[in-house]
């Protein structure tokens, strides 16, 4: 299915420039605020009290929320569990307050609007299970950043790869940056959209560097910069018709998915967004700008012959 029906020209590097100062801000932006504010930890990584209730009917959830807000506890996360009568509250740490206290504290609270809630069990998370989740999931992205290395130096020429592992590096600093700006609850769900905005971005990086490989070999009179235009216009209805099937789904788990799933969504619409921009002007554009040719992508046994056979 194509996006467009006439044959995009859109000269998409002679900007490229400008795109790169945008870019410049975007992140200076992300990390002054991991500086200075840093990111609003969830009870995964912090640790906190979990308490499973019992309604007698099915649960009102913003009735919960707003006894909650009421005894001092807005930034409580309740969520069905189960049946619509099981619910799930979850709860931070409270300095000074010992977690058993904060649950039986959290309990009363509820039970003073709903009567005839029952406490079905509660659970501690600790500090150090947290800690150990977050060291974790940092390796997490540390691996993947590694396989990701691999895959591109045997896949691609260096300058693609340099391109290929810029883009990735730029999209979850800028999630990362969203989060830490607007102290958005950062947990477990995030963490896992930011490993999957970077899967998504190198997938959407790959596929214009093939047709950029391709349109090398084709287009011999070309200069570079014609080149890398010609392969992104050519893939430009293949990029709009993933991102805009991706973006519903997303937006769906984003207004309907309840709070649980905020940080999970919120992190997946920025990725897309941020993730197809970088595939155009971080990875082609740095590419271009390291003088990449055709003679960087002949297969190097061939490349004599190759270079004869031309024009």
């Amino acid at each position: 299915m194509e996006f467009f029906h006439k044959k995009t020209s859109y000269p998409f590097m002679a900007a490229r420039k400008r795109w790169y100062l945008f870019s410049a801000v975007l992140l200076l932006g992300s990390l002054l605020a991991l500086g200075i504010r840093g990111l609003n930890f969830g009870i995964d990584f912090t640790g906190g009290v979990v308490l499973e209730l019992s309604f007698p009917q099915a649960a009102d959830l913003e009735k919960v929320r707003e006894s909650l807000d009421k005894a001092g506890y807005g930034d409580a996360v309740v969520q069905s569990f189960g049946t619509p009568r099981d619910v799930l509250v979850r709860m931070l740490p409270e300095e000074g307050t010992d977690n058993n206290v904060l649950g039986r504290k959290v309990l009363t609270a509820i039970q003073s609007e709903n009567p005839g809630v029952e406490l079905r069990r509660t659970e501690v998370v600790g500090g150090q299970v947290g800690a150990e989740l977050a060291e974790k999931g940092a390796l997490a992205v540390l691996f993947t950043f590694f396989f990701i290395m691999l895959y591109v130096w045997a896949r691609f020429q260096w300058k693609l790869g340099v391109g290929a592992i810029a883009g990735a590096l730029h999209d979850p600093i800028v999630i990362l940056g969203f989060f830490a700006a607007t102290q958005m609850t950062f947990d477990l769900p995030a963490l896992a959209a930011i490993l999957a905005v970077i899967g998504y971005s190198l997938n959407d990086t790959v596929v214009v560097f093939d047709r950029i490989r391709e349109r090398f070999l084709s287009m011999r009179k070309g200069t570079s910069e014609q080149v890398i235009d010609a392969s992104i216009n050519e893939t430009l209805s293949r990029t709009i018709m993933t991102s805009t099937t991706t973006m519903l789904t997303v937006f769906a788990l984003l207004f309907f998915g309840g709070e649980i799933l905020r940080g999970f969504s919120t992190a997946l619409t920025i990725g897309i967004v941020v993730g197809t921009y970088s595939s155009i002007y971080i990875a082609s554009a740095l590419a271009l700008d390291l003088k990449l040719t055709a003679r960087d992508l002949l297969p190097v046994q061939k490349e004599k012959d190759a270079v004869d056979d031309m024009p």
